[in-house]
């Protein structure tokens, strides 16, 4: 084996040896600089950048500011003869030789090689870049390649390979942004089975899983497909589910695909074809394609390497004419991107070297020690040496910043273009449209990436293979003769909801919502129902569920609740059924009796509604004590008033005029209050005296956790672990049941007598189960919020398509209908009877009290300022000699006396004070006389 590996480098040595492109010869800075090239003149790619490349040297030779003194001299080498596949036609006459033989070729060829070269155009294709890049790093010689797109080929594993154009990692990112722009899942992948292909569909793989997509089927085809094989395997994808078809080939056999395909019926409608930029490289190069050609290809959509709009690429865009004058023996040859990207890479390369000798580099070349070892024969190994400047060189090229045809040139870190970008096309009639831009830093938009504006995240319309616009759904139902195998429930209770009437057969309400949503599909979907569980016991809708992970069942439908740990195995449709817990308990009539008048408040309410009244009548006789008569006389009249008016405020009956402002602001916010209390007292007790009650010591989920009384639930219901692992109630407390005549006879029996205290379930079998039992009703409110719905596998495409049709019947009424027909019940529809009303608490009030406290506290507040203020203005002059007991007497008896009199006290004390200093003014003066 190792003997047969190094015939094969030994080969692929002297083929490189025999076309120039690597050298042994030591120089300094040469006048003339060879650069080898490696593509193939016959592809698409090949036969426009052979044109390009030489136009590219002749313009590079001719510009005065670049490489001076030295002219550039590329040596192309047809990799058609060369590379890989020269070495697989080769191998076998070698293998047959003899090892001296192979000596004395590989050594000739040594002997004829002349030249020296420095760099590597290419190679071409991904495979053979695999191969040379072996080569390229042992010996320092930088490849660089605009047309090998494998993502695998980077820089870490082949540090002196450049790419010049774009990653296949970037393509296959936009056609996975694609795939989401339109809503689809799955694909298809149609591949050459080379580096080449699997590696690009290995990226697109990848780049689809992380927005939730995949590829469901990978068509791998030989590079040696004849048409019959091609033709059995894209039979294989018509019989698949998915329609959103990739292909990704080389341009030399992609059409023929599009050929069999066309034959085959799948370019119409429905299908969704999508092809890498080798489709967009054909219609540039070799166009127009003929009829039949195009009409093989009609409604693709396809990418092409963007390149924006310069004078740059304008003027070569006008040389390519006379530029191809001389290659049109075989037809015209048009400019794709691949001839721009050409073009830019030997400019490119020539920066490169200019920089280089800028900074004082020279060419050289050294012996490789570890080729010296190799001494004898005729094939002379050890004359191979290694470039001394080719990492320098390396470093030069990657430290480029230019501007060419193809727009800025800049690498990142990880050696690629900076900014890659692609437009869309859209093949239609004899040509093609733009249909928008991708780039890796905006996305997708009608917006060309270079353009400075916000990003809209849209495309223009397309028009899809059968000539519609109308977006494909991108997936068919199989047509194999596979009937879908859909699970329902065996119940043994509330089997109008669902039950089994047949091996294959079965009936309810969620079987008709189920049957009717299929019959507004635009497509039809065979199936047949599988009964799950033994038909003794509910079974677990949850083990239902896990059963589609497993591939058991390809779909569950019945009474299946959309939780959260049920989300995480499968896709639920829209729910058909809202739905929630509650909590069903024994009820009994409670009739109102002679102090039904005192049930519309809570004790609480009514200790402060009391405590406010006397309070309120109480500021306000201290804000009117002084002032208004109607409350002033003897302490037992003033009791009396208060207590009279705070209560006749209730009716709006008090009789006492209010004359100070803060009293009257104190009142109209105390009877805005009362106002309420009395709409809120008289709604509660009509309703009381009215509406037929109904009492139960439950009164709801928080009542049911804080009591130790069993609790029924539904056998197989995910009911049992939210009460456990939720609300953490006792797993010994829950008692299941099987029937509804289960329910019924362990809520009548009760705690005491081996029954249960309630029954929490949803509230779909719940009102179902009350329907024709009155004894019993839900208590508290719901306390969570559910709904059921249809279970697929994770990212089927039956999911949105059954929402939808779920949607139409209820916006139509037949959801309704459907319901009337199962579950409609009458039996105690018309009692009009309901729990007992909650009364009514102080929560509901409190903000009123609040504010009725503050301004009656406010209002206080400020009266006594002011009645501190009058004191020490009126009050007597001695009074402030006296004991701390006089001072607090006298002000008592101040705040008592009416103000008029108090202010006719301090009048004539006044006037007595001035009339006695006058009279000692008259008799000081008649003495001093």
């Amino acid at each position: 084996m190792k003997i047969f590996w190094l015939m094969v480098l030994m080969i692929f040595y002297k083929e490189l040896f025999l076309y120039g492109i690597i050298t042994t010869h030591a120089s300094t800075i040469p006048k003339v600089m060879n650069i080898g090239a490696v593509i193939s003149f016959q592809t698409s790619i090949g036969k426009v950048a052979k044109v390009a490349i030489e136009a590219a040297v002749k313009d590079v030779n001719s510009d005065p500011t670049t490489l001076v003194g030295t002219k550039l001299k590329v040596t192309m080498q047809d990799s058609n003869r060369s590379g890989i596949l020269a070495i697989a036609q080769d191998l076998p006459i070698h293998c047959k030789s003899s090892l001296s033989d192979l000596d004395a070729e590989f050594n000739a060829a040594l002997k004829f090689m002349a030249s020296e070269t420095v760099a590597i155009i290419g190679p071409q294709d991904s495979v053979t870049a695999h191969v040379v890049s072996h080569v390229s790093d042992e010996l320092h010689v930088p490849l660089l390649s605009f047309s090998a797109s494998d993502p695998t080929l980077s820089s870490l594993q082949f540090p002196y390979f450049v790419r010049t154009g774009h990653s296949d990692l970037y393509q296959m990112a936009a056609i996975a942004e694609i795939v989401v722009y339109y809503g689809w899942r799955e694909v298809i992948a149609i591949y050459g089975d080379d580096e080449h292909g699997r590696n690009g569909i290995a990226v697109l793989g990848d780049k689809l899983a992380a927005k939730r997509c995949k590829i469901t089927f990978k068509a791998r085809l030989s590079l040696t497909a004849t048409k019959d094989e091609i033709t059995d395997l894209l039979v294989k994808v018509a019989l698949s589910e998915s329609r959103i078809l990739v292909v990704h080939t080389s341009a030399s056999w992609g059409m023929e695909v599009f050929h069999i395909a066309h034959d085959l019926g799948m370019v119409g409608s429905g299908y969704v074809w999508i092809a890498t930029d080798w489709l967009s490289t054909v219609l540039d190069t070799n166009s127009p394609l003929s009829e039949d050609e195009m009409e093989d290809i009609q409604g693709v959509v396809s990418l092409r390497m963007h390149t924006p709009d310069s004078v740059l690429r304008r003027r070569f865009v006008s040389r390519w004419k006379n530029l191809t004058s001389v290659e049109k023996s075989n037809g015209p040859i048009g400019l794709n991107t691949y001839g721009l990207y050409a073009y830019d890479t030997v400019w490119l390369l020539a920066h490169a070297i200019d920089s280089l000798f800028r900074q004082g580099g020279n060419i050289s070349f050294s012996k490789d020690s570890r080729l010296a070892e190799i001494r004898g024969g005729e094939l002379h190994l050890d004359a191979l040496n290694i470039f001394d400047e080719g990492n320098l060189l390396l470093h030069s090229i990657l430290q480029v910043n230019m501007t060419g045809l193809s727009g800025p040139i800049k690498f990142n870190s990880d050696g690629d273009i900076m900014n890659p970008a692609y437009e869309l096309i859209n093949v239609i009639g004899t040509g093609y449209r733009r249909i928008g831009y991708w780039s890796n830093h905006s996305g997708i938009s009608v917006v060309p990436p270079d353009k400075k504006q916000p990003n809209h995240s849209s495309l223009y319309s397309v028009i899809w293979p059968g000539q519609t616009s109308l977006k494909p759904r991108g997936w068919v139902f199989p047509n194999n003769g596979r009937h879908l195998k859909i699970g329902i429930p065996h119940r043994v209770s509330f089997r109008e909801f669902v039950s089994v009437t047949g091996t294959d057969a079965g009936a309810g309400f969620c079987i008709d919502v189920f049957t009717a949503a299929l019959n507004l599909l635009p497509y039809a979907l065979p199936y047949k129902f599988v009964p799950f569980g033994d038909g003794h016991n509910n079974p677990s809708a949850t083990e239902l569920v896990r059963l589609i992970t497993a591939g058991v069942y390809d779909a569950a439908v019945g009474d299946i609740t959309i939780i959260t740990n049920r989300t995480r195995m499968v896709d639920f449709t829209q729910p058909y059924v809202e739905s929630g817990l509650v909590v069903a308990a024994p009820v009994w009539k409670s009739n109102s009796n002679e102090w039904a008048f005192l049930r519309p408040f809570s004790p609480l309410m009514w200790g402060v509604i009391v405590v406010f009244f006397l309070a309120v009548g109480a500021i306000v006789w201290t804000l009117e004590h002084r002032q208004n008569d109607d409350f002033r006389g003897p302490p037992k009249r003033q009791v009396v008033t208060i207590f009279w008016f705070s209560f006749s405020t209730m009716f709006f009956a008090h009789r006492e005029n209010i004359v100070s402002s803060f009293g009257r602001l104190v009142i109209i916010i105390w009877l805005f209050v009362v106002f309420i209390i009395n709409s809120s007292y008289t709604a509660s007790l009509t309703s009381i005296l009215t509406v037929q009650q109904l009492s139960s010591p439950i009164k709801g989920i928080d009542s049911l956790k804080s009591s130790n009384d069993p609790i029924g639930y539904q056998h197989g219901s995910f009911v049992r672990n939210y009460l456990i692992d939720e609300l953490n109630i006792d797993e010994s407390r829950l008692v299941p049941f099987n029937s509804a005549a289960e329910f019924a006879k362990a809520l009548k029996d009760g705690p005491h007598k081996g029954g249960v205290a309630a029954v929490v379930d949803e509230r779909a079998y719940i009102e179902l189960f009350l329907s024709t039992r009155c004894e019993f009703s839900i208590v508290g409110k719901e306390f969570t919020k559910n709904g059921w719905g249809f279970a697929f596998p994770r990212d089927s495409p039956l999911v949105e398509d059954m929402s939808t049709a779920i949607l139409k019947l209820s916006e139509n009424g037949d959801l309704q209908r459907i319901h009337d027909k199962w579950l409609l019940r009458s039996a105690c529809t018309l009692q009009g009877a309901k729990l007992e009303v909650d009364r009514l608490q102080l929560k509901s009030f409190w903000g009123l009290f609040i504010l009725c406290g503050l301004a009656c506290l406010a209002a206080l507040f400020i009266y006594s300022i002011q009645m501190v203020r009058q004191f020490s203005r009126h009050c007597p002059e001695d009074i402030e000699s006296s004991t701390r007991s006089t001072r607090i007497q006298t002000f008592l008896s101040f705040v008592d006396e009416k103000e008029e009199e108090v202010k006719g006290r301090s009048k004539r004390r006044h006037i007595e004070r001035t009339s006695y200093r006058k009279d000692e003014d008259r008799l000081s003066n008649a003495s001093s006389n």
